[in-house]
């Protein structure tokens, strides 16, 4: 099919920094208009300039279908519609299930898993509309799963598996579904992770390709012309489809190979949660997951995730969940 993204909007969560930043970047760089979304208005309004002239910015969380509607309200009125969502707000909290704070859990689902269910349907209207493309990001966590990374694995296999329904659900519409998986790729979540200090010592176990970090430019243009070839499968590295598409042989691998570090991994955590506490040793890692606690720093169903608001920096201010606020870029040059 000969489509491409010029002329066309592309909605993006998950915007403010990583993948989604650069994926807006590459985008906007081949022509389309970009609605960023997310929860950190300096980097989205940074990002926004980058973009150029047809970028439009909103402020949302993603746990918030009024703010979500608004935002997608907002996109639709600056640009006529949207061809493309890219569902990829998500964190990445760490920690042994035995151990890890619940809350931290049950953030993660709700922000990676019901977070992409809402932006989908928000956005599935105009995406129908358009005949367009729905992309996920998912992970290679959602083919393989480690320990000491449940709560993460558990929302990226969802996701996928929610990808894979509605893929068979769209498609008379002449709607594609596409799926991201990815290893480390360099990003604020990466490097925040690999300054956990138990999930740093985990990765060191790792050994060969799957221990390497690949570059965020290389998964952002992955990321762009697989919207524009509306894959089924957006994969970085390439070779790790053969991960994807023989899951039922790795995981046995994985649970084999984990085993002689799992106890050691589980006293790291154990002692983690005994100096830091639950919320803060289990809560997402990076400025992104740091910002997804602003707007969630309670815990309705008891846990230890309150007592993370005393860990976010000082100049980190709440911000209002539902409030959602627009910003066009003003600068037609930029990083692109």
């Amino acid at each position: 099919m000969d489509w491409t993204t010029r002329g066309k909007t592309v909605l993006i969560t998950g915007a403010a920094r990583g993948l989604g930043a650069e994926t807006a970047r590459r985008v906007a760089a081949r022509g389309a208009n970009v609605a960023l979304v997310g929860l950190e208005p300096e980097e989205l309004e940074r990002v926004a300039a980058q973009c150029g002239k047809n970028a439009a910015w909103f402020e949302c969380d993603v746990t918030e279908t009024e703010a979500l509607e608004a935002a997608v309200n907002g996109t639709v009125e600056r640009f006529g519609g949207i061809d493309v969502v890219m569902a990829n707000a998500g964190i990445a909290p760490m920690g042994m299930t035995r151990s890890m704070d619940p809350m931290a859990f049950e953030r993660t689902i709700e922000i990676n898993l019901l977070g992409v269910w809402r932006t989908v349907r928000a956005c599935l209207p105009q995406v129908v509309e358009r005949q367009g493309y729905v992309y996920i990001t998912a992970s290679m966590a959602a083919a393989g799963h480690a320990p000491g990374m449940s709560a993460y694995a558990a929302s990226k296999a969802g996701v996928e598996a929610f990808a894979d329904s509605l893929r068979g659900e769209v498609k008379h519409l002449g709607v594609d579904v596409g799926v991201g998986y990815f290893g480390f790729i360099d990003t604020d979540m990466v490097r925040g992770a690999d300054a956990h200090p138990v999930l740093g010592k985990l990765r060191d176990n790792i050994s060969g390709p799957l221990n390497k970090t690949y570059p965020l430019s290389m998964a952002g243009k992955a990321i762009a012309d697989g919207i524009e070839g509306r894959k089924r499968w957006i994969v970085v590295p390439p070779w790790a489809r053969v991960l994807i598409v023989a899951r039922t042989v790795v995981q046995p691998l994985i649970d084999r190979g984990s085993r002689e570090h799992a106890a050691e991994a589980d006293a790291l955590f154990m002692r983690d949660v005994e100096e830091r506490g639950a919320a803060v040793a289990s809560g997402p890692v990076g400025p992104g997951g740091m910002a997804a606690l602003t707007v969630q720093p309670e815990t309705p169903r008891g846990g230890e995730a309150d007592k993370v608001s005393t860990d976010v920096p000082p100049d980190a201010e709440a911000q209002p969940a539902a409030e959602t606020v627009q910003r066009e870029a003003v600068t037609e040059s930029g990083e692109r």
